[in-house]
């Protein structure tokens, strides 16, 4: 199976294991400036050259080997499931990709017709009743997770822990994993871990969201969109997520998580 999903500087100063939705257009950004000392200029997930990604076939023998070897630092960063499955939502669901398209082809008709899910008309930007449609969205989410029905899961909605185990299951073995949440805080522990060609200002640099602009704007606060039904099965889908990152269950309005990862507890469970 090797690594998929797994990113590395060409210096091998550090190895990267992407989960989407938990700033990974941002990171592999700092990872490619930190070797080039330029941002690429795009969206680093269509960057060919300049980082090593398993999906590349050249990269994938240098990525084993350093992945095996544990020579180099190994990270990922983690998101609360409550924002993140919501970003999925108002990103991939009801908003037009970079490329002018809806994601995923013929994905929101499906929905709208099997599970009646408004998006905002063509473009998105119509109002429509977010909560009700996201919740609807959710059983969906849960249907490809339990059942791979109507579809197999997304990478965009599929659990946190699932990614992040893959490189657990194959041999690796992260040497840090934190949080969207606390991002400039976690990135710098990475940062001074590791010796780059080029050193990188968290406090100046620009953000690159890259779904951003793509849907429209969430309209109430989190804890809004998950009634007792919605946090049943938030629990049944993420459930692992929740243990093992810290984040707080019970209440959908606190995005921080509630105390540390442990690793060790990580590597166990996901092995």
């Amino acid at each position: 199976m090797g690594f998929p999903g797994t990113w590395m500087t060409p210096s091998e100063s550090a190895l990267y294991r992407v989960v989407p939705k938990c700033a990974c257009s941002t990171i592999g950004q700092i990872m490619y400036f930190s070797d080039h000392g330029t941002f690429f200029d795009g969206d680093i997930h269509d960057a060919s050259e300049g980082l090593h990604k398993w999906a590349q076939e050249d990269s994938q023998a240098p990525i084993t080997r350093a992945v095996t070897s544990r020579d180099v630092y190994a990270f990922t960063c983690v998101r609360n499931p409550y924002t993140r499955v919501l970003s999925s939502f108002f990103d991939k669901i009801c908003g037009i990709q970079r490329n002018g398209k809806r994601y995923r082809g013929n994905l929101v008709p499906l929905l709208v017709q099997k599970y009646g899910i408004e998006v905002g008309g063509p473009d998105g930007k119509e109002e429509f009743d977010q909560v009700a449609s996201f919740r609807r969205f959710l059983l969906f989410v849960r249907d490809t997770i339990r059942w791979r029905k109507p579809m197999d899961p997304d990478i965009h909605w599929s659990a946190t822990s699932g990614h992040v185990s893959t490189f657990i299951a194959n041999g690796g073995r992260y040497d840090r994993i934190f949080w969207t949440e606390r991002f400039n805080d976690g990135m710098q522990s990475v940062l001074d871990a590791v010796d780059t060609p080029h050193s990188v200002d968290l406090e100046s640099m620009p953000r690159f969201n890259e779904s951003e602009s793509h849907g429209p704007r969430r309209a109430h606060p989190v804890e809004a969109y998950f009634d007792d039904l919605s946090m049943h099965l938030m629990w049944e889908i993420y459930h692992r997520d929740f243990r093992l990152f810290r984040y707080d269950f019970e209440n959908p309005a606190n995005k921080m998580p509630t105390a540390e990862i442990d690793l060790d507890e990580v590597h166990a469970k996901l092995a």
